[in-house]
C-alpha cells in the first residue's frame, strides 16, 4: 500500500505542477494573441488527446510523466508556407520581443503563484507547528557557550517575529548562508522563578559554519536542538523491568545513576544504551522523590542490542498551530515563497563554486519518496511539499541554461540590449550544450536517488 501512495502522491504532484507550468505558458500565448496547437501534459509520444475551442487546440496526455510542453505555431519548429494568412500574424516568432519574454516567462511565475496560494491557504487554515523551544544538552556547545539554555523559547531572531520551530531553522539557515551572526531574542523561565520569565537577547556564531554544514542538520552542529518534555512515564508494560521496579504512569524520572536527566529523550537514549546494565533511578511522584533499581532487558534490533525497559515514553514536541488571517497570509506567503527562491538559488551558485556538495541535487526518486512520506503525515504536510517543489521547479526553469525557460530568456534578454535576435548558429550550438548540460544533470540527479535509497 505503501508504494501505490507513494506512486500515486508523485503523480500527483508533478501532474499538477506541470499542468500550472504549462498552463501558464498557454494562458500568456493566448493573451499575447499567439496560436496554440497543443497542451501536452507529458513528453514522447501521446496517449489520448482531444481538440476543443475556437483554434482547435489538441489537449493531449503523453507517455513520458516527466514534464509537458505547450505547442504554439512557431516558424522554427514547423513549415508555416501553407497556413491560412490570417494566422500568420499569431505565429510565436512575429511577436514582438516583450511578448515573447512574457510568454516563456509565464511558466516559472504560475509556479511561484500556486506556491504563493498554497502556503496562503495553509496559513488561513492553520498549521501545526513544533514551538520554538530549544533543547540544550551539552555545555561544550556553542550554543550553550553563547549563552542558550535548555527550555529557553525563541521569541525573535534578528528583530523577526519567530512563532514555530520551522521559522527559527529557516531564519537561522539563512543566516548561515550570508554567514552573518544572529541575535536570538528569547524568553527564559528560571526553576525559582516561574511567574517572572526573563527576557534576553543572545548573539550566537554562525560564521564559524562551513557551506558544507548546512547540507546536514547544521543546528545539531551548534549544539541544540527541538526541545522535548520531561521524563514522564507513559503506560508501563505488565511485567517488564519498569512493572517489577514499582514504576508507574506519571512518575518523573530526575535521575539516572545520579546524573540529572535532561528530558524524556535523555532518558531514552540512556536506558537503550544500558541493556543488561543495572540502572538507580530517581524518581518523583505526587510531590515526593525516591530511588528504585532496575535493570533494561537487552532486544536485538538491526543487529545491535538495545536496552528497554517496557515504558511508553511521551516524546513528541510542544505543538501549536500557526494561524494568520487572508490578508496577512498572502504577505507572508509572498516572503515565504521569495526567500525559498533566493536560498535555492544561493545554494546553486555553492554548487557551482564548489562550496557545498553536489549529493544535494536531487532527482524524480527522491521526490517521490517525500511526496509518499508527506501524504501519509497528511494533506497540510502534503501540500507544503508541493508548494516548495513548485518554488524548486521555478527557480530550476529560470536558469539560463538553454532548453529551460532561462536560456530563452536570456536570448530575449540579449536581443533586447543589441536590438537583434540571437542567430540561429549560436541558438543551435547552445541547445546542444544545454541539452548535455540537462544530461548530466539529470544523471548526477539519479545517481544520488539511488544512491540515498540504497543507503
Amino acid at each position: 500500500m505503501k508504494l501505490i501512495q507513494t506512486i500515486l502522491a508523485f503523480v500527483v504532484t508533478l501532474g499538477t505542477l506541470v499542468t500550472i507550468h504549462e498552463l501558464g505558458h498557454y494562458i500568456a500565448a493566448r493573451l499575447c494573441g499567439v496560436k496554440v496547437l497543443r497542451f501536452s501534459v507529458g513528453m514522447g509520444r501521446v496517449i489520448f488527446s482531444r481538440k476543443l475551442g475556437k483554434d482547435q487546440t489538441e489537449w493531449a496526455i503523453s507517455l513520458l510523466p516527466l514534464g509537458g510542453y505547450v505547442k504554439m505555431l512557431d516558424s522554427r519548429e514547423q513549415d508555416v508556407s501553407d497556413i491560412p494568412a490570417e494566422d500568420l500574424p499569431r505565429e510565436f516568432c512575429r511577436q514582438s520581443v516583450w511578448k515573447r519574454i512574457v510568454i516563456v516567462a509565464a511558466g516559472p511565475v504560475a509556479n511561484f503563484l500556486l506556491a504563493i496560494a498554497l502556503y496562503a491557504a495553509l496559513y488561513v487554515y492553520g498549521i501545526p507547528e513544533p514551538v520554538a523551544k530549544i533543547r540544550v544538552p551539552s555545555s561544550t556547545s556553542v550554543a550553550y557557550q553563547a549563552g542558550l539554555r535548555h527550555g529557553d523559547l525563541i521569541s525573535a531572531i534578528n528583530g523577526k517575529a519567530i512563532q514555530s520551530w520551522s521559522e527559527v531553522h529557516w531564519e537561522l539557515m539563512q543566516r548561515a548562508l550570508e554567514k552573518n551572526n544572529a541575535e536570538i531574542s528569547v524568553v527564559r523561565v528560571a526553576s525559582d522563578r516561574l511567574d517572572q520569565p526573563i527576557q534576553r537577547v543572545i548573539e550566537l556564531p554562525l560564521k564559524s559554519l562551513e557551506s558544507k554544514d548546512l547540507e546536514g542538520d547544521f543546528m545539531s552542529q551548534l549544539g541544540f536542538s527541538l526541545a522535548r518534555p520531561p521524563a514522564i512515564l507513559g503506560d508501563i508494560l505488565p511485567g517488564g523491568p519498569a512493572s517489577l521496579a514499582g514504576l508507574k504512569k506519571g512518575d518523573q524520572v530526575l535521575s539516572v545513576n545520579h546524573e540529572p536527566v535532561l528530558d524524556g529523550l535523555a532518558f531514552t537514549e540512556k536506558v537503550n544504551a544500558s541493556a543488561g546494565q543495572s540502572l538507580t533511578l530517581r524518581v518523583q511522584r505526587n510531590g515526593h522523590e525516591f530511588e528504585v533499581i532496575t535493570t533494561p532487558v537487552a532486544e536485538e534490533v538491526n543487529g545491535t542490542k538495545i536496552g528497554r525497559l517496557k515504558i511508553q515514553m511521551m516524546l513528541a514536541p510542544e505543538m501549536m498551530v500557526v494561524q494568520t488571517g487572508l490578508i496577512a497570509s498572502l504577505g507572508k506567503s509572498v516572503q515565504k515563497t521569495w526567500d525559498t527562491s533566493i536560498v535555492s538559488i544561493k545554494m546553486l551558485w555553492k554548487m557551482v563554486v564548489g562550496e557545498v556538495s553536489l549529493k544535494n541535487i536531487t532527482g524524480p526518486l527522491t521526490i517521490a519518496d517525500y511526496a509518499g512520506q508527506t501524504s501519509r503525515v497528511g494533506l497540510v504536510s502534503f501540500l507544503s511539499f508541493m508548494a516548495l517543489i513548485s518554488i524548486s521547479l521555478g527557480v530550476m526553469n529560470l536558469l539560463p541554461i538553454p532548453v529551460l525557460d532561462g536560456g530563452h530568456l536570456l536570448y530575449y534578454s540579449l536581443e533586447v540590449l543589441t536590438g537583434k535576435p540571437v542567430s540561429e548558429r549560436i541558438t543551435e550550438i547552445a541547445q546542444r550544450a544545454g541539452v548535455a548540460l540537462l544530461m548530466a544533470i539529470m544523471a548526477v540527479a539519479f545517481f544520488n536517488d539511488i544512491a540515498r535509497l540504497m543507503s
